[in-house]
């Protein structure tokens, strides 16, 4: 064993001597050091050789070091990422940062894995910034001014006692740190609270601004703001304001002049009374929202101008509030000539002297007409669709809410459609979004008319809507189906263009199928989705079992991406066997997948999910490499073997398809022959002019091609003459009820007669009796497969099959 950690040692030490950290090895069973780096002897005060072989309970200093290595000795622990002391050479301890790990050095042998970071200068760096801190807070205590310091962000990083004094901070948010807390209360504190957010909102849009204000508190107080950027190394980093208390000092003549400047200035409208409310001052914002004149407005009183259509005394109730505390909020009007009332946002202060006399009322009032036009534009689009002016989810679960809790307590029926159309990515991407949207409020038009006025119909997004219908059994809900399925068929006219847009709906019935609006919903969508699974164009009614079905199909659509991941797809060759001679000709590539799980699961079962995913490419371009992989070590053996893949239609229609056939060839050096595609006949009758060109570049590559299931899709003469087919397959259903079934038999003389005189081979499938292989041989099939040859075989048995086969 000695050997063999000296071994490991000599593995590990050009690693861990590479890394600036302090690293041990520690042996897991008795925890002594194995090896150490020069930064760990170093940081220790030993030489490498007194620390190997070293119990590293010898070199902790707490008691929770040594608890925490019993632990690991115990089996109970394997990693640890904590801050702790070390015992130096010296018997000091010294501050480290350390993450202990177990590796598996080899397969079965482990090491602690000790990385050890040295926090002694952090540490100092540490001190020293608490004593600079300190130094700091008692120069802020010191000002005379309230002092706030904030980061870019609006953080707060500090403030002295002063300003808490000055803004009657609470004792619970001085003890509680509460950014938003205490920003709310520095907003309640103003008179004019929206002024004072808006002019934080400028400042705060404005990183280099130097500026002071003048801000009035509901307290009396008048309070100078002063604020200045905060600098670090050239760079703004935060922001200073300062707060000076100078309600007394406007009484000083340089105090008054930068009052009147700022009274002068202001954008808001500011009037000043004397204590018997009469106007004695008022600001250019005030005469241009009055629409008086100074000297006009001096000598009257601000009920002259203001009014209150709900409170015809309104004044009187602002006079007593003003007397009671010192302020009054509210909404007012202002009746101007030749206009509309104008509503404003007023502020009105009471300002008394040292006596308690009162000195002056000031008024401060804002236009509120583009703020409540604002407003009801937000509550609209809140509450709305903003292309089709339908309510959105937020009104339609308000409205719903209301209507279940009724529904419930009068045991009434309701029901919600989840409608989808039917293809309308076709109409987006061939017309634009554009027309799309045009497309869409037509259908939120024909839909509305469909419905009763009680009945809401939302759009959730896309070309998806919710309708939910208030008194209504199943016999209604599949009424207005049938009207809303009709009112779809009728063609829609947009820019003399007729189209068509049909819909899928689902249907969830309260209280059957859900309490609430989102179950409700999620069972409606559960419902579409089955009627899209199943042809487009109808409506269903939602069942228990259809969440079973949908979560079967996300299982196995989750298992069948990581069988791909972990590589438990599996390819199985069917022989196809010559019915003249029985030689081999060739074999089909089936695909093969055992979850641990699930079982083995069919192709019947994952590849139309797959298909319906998209996910088929995937699986397609994997049988392709695997099968031309496996194809080239047969022709590399001296025995090819012609291999034939099933192409689905997606994976067909990728625009690198051919590039792809092309390079897997090229890597595997396969000749082109040896490889045949199976194609569906629906990949033939898509875009037949892009199909044409596709299957005429596969051909130049010297690769087959084969119809797949012929007879049971669109089968027609046209494209067998046009595209470069080869080889046409009878399916199984076909062949399975040979030679008794006189329909059976019909198809396949057909087929098999129709192919010779095309020219084109014939393969039949799903041979599976002596009296099937010798009826089609009878008909001139010229190959077979089937269980009565061989069942899909894995590579190796496929080999073993092949070598009895007459040449």
């Amino acid at each position: 064993m000695q050997r063999h950690y000296r071994m490991k040692r000599i593995a590990w030490n050009p690693l861990i001597e590479g890394l600036l950290e302090s690293v041990w090895l520690v042996d897991p069973v008795d925890l002594h050091i194995l090896s150490v780096n020069q930064a760990a002897c170093d940081l220790i005060g030993l030489s490498k050789e007194a620390m190997v072989g070293k119990p590293v309970v010898d070199l902790t200093a707490t008691p929770e070091d040594q608890f925490f290595w019993e632990d690991v000795a115990a089996g109970l622990l394997d990693s640890i990422h904590s801050e702790t002391l070390l015992r130096g050479a010296d018997g000091l301890a010294i501050a480290v940062e350390r993450r202990v790990s177990k590796v598996w050095a080899e397969a079965d042998r482990a090491v602690y894995l000790v990385g050890i970071h040295d926090m002694r200068h952090q540490r100092r760096a540490e001190n020293e910034l608490e004593r600079l801190v300190a130094e700091l807070r008692a120069t802020l205590e010191s000002t005379a001014d309230g002092i706030l310091v904030s980061d870019l962000e609006g953080n707060i990083r500090n403030y002295n006692r002063h300003f808490s004094q000055l803004w009657n901070v609470p004792e619970a948010l001085l003890l509680t740190r509460d950014d938003q807390a205490l920003y709310t209360h520095l907003v309640q504190q103003v008179c004019d609270e929206q002024h004072y957010k808006d002019r934080l909102r400028e400042i705060d849009n404005n990183l280099l601004l130097e500026t002071s204000d003048i801000l009035v508190l509901k307290s009396g107080r008048v309070l100078e703001r002063a604020t200045r950027p905060q600098y670090s190394r050239g760079q703004p980093t935060g922001r200073v304001f300062s707060f000076r208390d100078i309600t007394q000092s406007l009484r000083h003549e340089s105090q008054l002049k930068l009052a009147a400047k700022v009274f002068e200035s202001s954008l808001e409208a500011i009037f000043i009374t004397s204590p018997s409310f009469v106007i004695v001052a008022a600001n250019p914002a005030c005469e241009q929202l009055v629409g008086v004149p100074q000297t006009r407005l001096v000598g009257t009183t601000p009920g002259d101008f203001f009014q209150n259509p709900h409170e015809p005394q309104f004044i009187v109730g602002i006079q007593a509030a003003l007397n009671t505390n010192g302020l009054w909020r509210g909404q007012l009007w202002i009746q101007r000539k030749d206009a509309e009332p104008c509503a404003v946002h007023a502020s009105w202060v009471l300002l008394r002297d040292e006596s308690g006399q009162v000195l002056h009322t000031i008024g401060f009032f804002r236009d509120l007409t583009e703020e409540l036009a604002a407003q009801q534009r937000i509550e609209q689009l809140a509450y709305s669709d903003a292309l089709t002016g339908l309510p959105n989810r937020l009104l339609l679960s308000q409205r719903v809410d209301f209507a279940l809790r009724v529904s419930e307590r009068t045991a009434g029926a309701c029901a919600v459609f989840f409608v989808d159309l039917d293809r309308f990515k076709n109409i987006n991407d061939s017309m634009g979004h554009a027309f799309g949207d045009r497309v869409l409020i037509d259908v939120a038009e024909r839909l509305q008319h469909c419905l009763r006025d009680i009945d809401t119909l939302c759009r959730l997004g896309g070309d998806e809507f919710v309708i939910f219908l208030q008194d209504i059994d199943a016999h209604g809900a599949e009424v207005l189906a049938c009207r809303i399925q009709n009112a779809m068929c009728q063609s829609f006219d947009i820019d003399d263009m007729s189209l068509s847009v049909g819909c899928s709906i689902g249907i969830a019935m309260y209280p059957e199928d859900g309490k609430t609006l989102d179950a409700l919903i999620k069972c409606a969508d559960t419902a579409m989705y089955l009627v899209k699974s199943r042809g487009r164009g109808n409506f269903r009614f939602y069942q228990p079992q259809m969440n079973v079905n949908l979560l079967s199909h996300i299982k196995i659509d989750h298992a069948m991406r990581k069988a791909m991941e972990q590589g438990l797809f599996r390819l199985h060759y069917q022989p196809q066997i010559a019915l003249d001679s029985g030689r081999l000709i060739g074999v089909e590539a089936l695909i093969r997948w055992t979850d641990a799980e699930l079982g083995q699961m069919s192709p019947a079962q994952f590849i139309p999910l797959a298909e319906e995913s998209g996910f088929i490419t995937t699986i397609g371009t994997w049988v392709l490499e695997e099968a031309v992989r496996q194809a080239a070590r047969w022709q590399d053996r001296g025995t090819p073997v012609t291999v034939s893949i099933n192409v689905s239609a997606l994976q067909f229609q990728q625009a690198d398809f051919v590039e792809t056939v092309a390079a897997v060839l090229r890597t595997n050096a396969l000749q082109p022959q040896l490889l045949e595609l199976e194609l569906t006949e629906s990949i033939l009758i898509q875009d037949a002019h892009e199909t044409m060109n596709r299957l005429h570049a596969l051909a130049a590559l010297g690769v087959s091609m084969s119809i797949d299931d012929f007879g049971t899709g669109y089968s027609s003469l046209s494209y067998l003459k046009k595209f470069p087919i080869s080889r046409l397959k009878i399916d199984r259903s076909f062949v399975m009820g040979l030679p008794d079934d006189e329909g059976d038999r019909a198809i396949v003389s057909a087929t098999i007669g129709m192919a010779r005189g095309l020219k084109l081979n014939v393969v039949a499938e799903g041979v599976e009796t002596e009296a099937q292989r010798d009826y089609l041989a009878s008909l001139g099939c010229e190959s077979y497969q089937g269980y009565l040859c061989s069942p899909g075989l894995p590579a190796e048995e496929f080999e073993t099959f092949m070598a009895r086969l007459p040449p």
